[in-house]
């Protein structure tokens, strides 16, 4: 039986301004009743194809075709008109609106509210998802807000959908649940696209793989006929190693040590409750939840940017509970932090790489000029070594892609030298070849005897890069585990509270920052003969 398409790309070509070319003569189908899945690297220019055709961007050459027939997509507006709808990784959502207000919203046509919850039923009830159309986006979970956009696409009568990292920030078991929707909408007739990195995922949900590779379109595969060495090596151009190693360290002293901390979010609300942890020197722990349980709060807490209500930060024995950054680096305690808002606190969006670089050693010294040529050699070490896409380094950030910009981030605060280094997200918005660069640049730093505490969404990642995973729910530890003696579905019934591992004798809680190496040593095995019981 023939396929019938439903959406057509024919020499597609983007620029913006006279030097960047995010897409060259693009050629892509996609047909009813599949779900084809969009991968490339970071400026490969995927979430630029997408814009065009969900109306974000008009393109400069080419021509779009749906169901057949020239469609011309110039507002967001007009890509409904034609039954196409575009669910962002950031959800567009009003947090005081209901689901049902939301999925309203601006369809520009007279309603009344109970026969919209109605249609939000109907649609829910038709594939799969679970939504109570009168509870507020402000008490949603996040895989509850998107379902809230899948709807909102669905009610406006979508047959073609665009999905940018759909389970970036959901569970193992929210993420099968949102499958089961997928593949329902699918044998439905609708045309799914996915943007994804994570190439499991891509190998499970999709019929077919397209690929691009900077800008100009690759080719399409069968996903049954493919795998993840052959995708990598078509986005990437040559062969890439896709081990994560996990580095062994002879085991030392806590280097951070966390006890009975406790944490308000900017809300006001509780965010960390009586958290106790320790991380070695050249020990990865990994930080799992769903998003909002307080890895935020955490993280900044730790690099001295929120004051916890009680509890203690002990850096080698030494409090820094509530000091502020710059109290910390003026004890000589070199410590990176990689925020989970790259562009907000991370780095100054207007200023260039040169002079992000600079942002953490600009007062040092007695002089009041500063060595910008110094700054724009180690931007240019980074280019070279991260693979950074910059027309310069006196480029504003804030003009690069987001993947870019991450690689930014986190080279520079690694090239600062840490022993302890604080990571949110490190690895958000990166293509799999920039990921394991910066896999391989945390091991480095590992055995540096580097402590770090690595805040990650992708769980595969966690159990393959990290020595121990703590999890977190609504703000309290579920358990801390050896990643080598766990599973992910295990780790995804802790994130949702559905176990919980912790026993009396707290593990992870450091009870006396004085003991000896080998007491240290004897009480992780104690620790792990305790898992390997539960």
């Amino acid at each position: 039986m023939e396929k019938e398409i439903a959406l057509e790309l024919r020499n597609i070509t983007k620029r913006f301004g006279s030097k960047v070319v995010a897409n060259k003569n693009v050629n892509l189908t996609v047909y009813k009743n599949e779900i084809l899945s969009l991968l490339g690297e970071n400026g490969s220019g995927k979430t630029t194809l997408m814009n065009m055709i969900s109306g974000i961007y008009f393109p400069d050459e080419g021509e779009i075709l749906v169901n057949g027939e020239p469609a011309v997509i110039a507002s967001p507006k007009d890509a409904y008109n034609y039954k196409i709808g575009m669910i962002h990784q950031h959800f567009k959502l009003v947090e005081t609106f209901s689901a049902a207000e939301n999925i309203i919203l601006g369809n520009g046509e007279p309603y009344k509210l109970k026969n919209v919850n109605s249609r939000v039923r109907e649609i829910a009830s038709k594939y799969g998802f679970d939504i109570d159309p009168g509870k507020k986006i402000h008490e949603m979970s996040v895989s509850e807000k998107q379902t809230v956009e899948i709807i909102k696409a669905l009610y406006r009568g979508a047959d073609i959908l665009i999905l940018d990292e759909p389970t970036a920030v959901l569970t193992p078991q929210e993420i099968e649940k949102l499958f089961g929707v997928l593949r329902r909408m699918k044998e439905d007739g609708k045309a799914v696209i996915i943007i994804t990195h994570k190439l499991n995922e891509v190998l499970e949900i999709s019929d077919r793989v397209a690929i691009l590779r900077k800008g100009e379109y690759i080719g399409t595969v069968e996903t049954a006929e493919t795998d993840e060495k052959q995708l990598t090596e078509m986005m990437v151009g040559k062969k890439v190693d896709l081990k994560i190693e996990r580095v062994k360290i002879e085991k030392k002293k806590p280097l951070l040590e966390i006890r009975d901390l406790t944490v308000k979010s900017d809300a006001g609300n509780i965010a960390i409750n009586n958290v106790s942890f320790y991380i070695r020197g050249g020990e990865i722990l990994g930080v799992a939840g769903i998003a909002g349980c307080g890895q935020k709060e955490l993280c900044e807490a730790i690099a001295g940017l929120r004051r916890p209500e009680s509890g203690h930060i002990m850096h080698k024995g030494e409090s820094i509970v509530g000091l502020p950054a710059r109290e910390i680096i003026k004890k000589g305690i070199s410590m990176s932090f990689i925020p989970e808002d790259r562009l907000g606190m991370g780095l100054a969006p207007s200023f260039s790489m040169t002079d992000n670089m600079m942002l953490k050693t600009y007062n040092e010294g007695i002089t009041p000029f500063v060595n910008r040529k110094s700054a724009r050699q180690r931007a240019a070490a980074l280019i070279e070594k991260l693979g950074i896409v910059t027309p310069s380094t006196e480029t504003p950030v804030r003009r690069l892609s987001g993947g870019n910009v991450q690689k930014i981030l986190v080279g520079r605060e690694i090239e600062s030298g840490p022993n302890v280094i604080v990571t949110a997200y490190p690895v958000r918005g990166l293509d799999i070849n920039s990921s394991y660069t910066i896999y391989d640049i945390l091991n480095e730093q590992k055995k540096k005897d580097v402590g770090i505490l690595f805040v990650g969404e992708d769980l595969d990642v966690m159990l393959a890069l990290c020595d121990k995973i703590m999890v977190l729910c609504h703000g309290e530890v579920m358990g801390v585990v050896h990643a080598s003696k766990t599973t992910k579905e295990e780790l995804g019934l802790m994130m949702t509270g559905s176990l919980d591992l912790k026993q009396e004798k707290e593990y992870g809680k450091a009870k006396d920052s004085n003991l000896t190496d080998e007491q240290w040593n004897e009480a992780d095995e104690n620790s792990e003969e305790k898992e390997g019981e539960q």
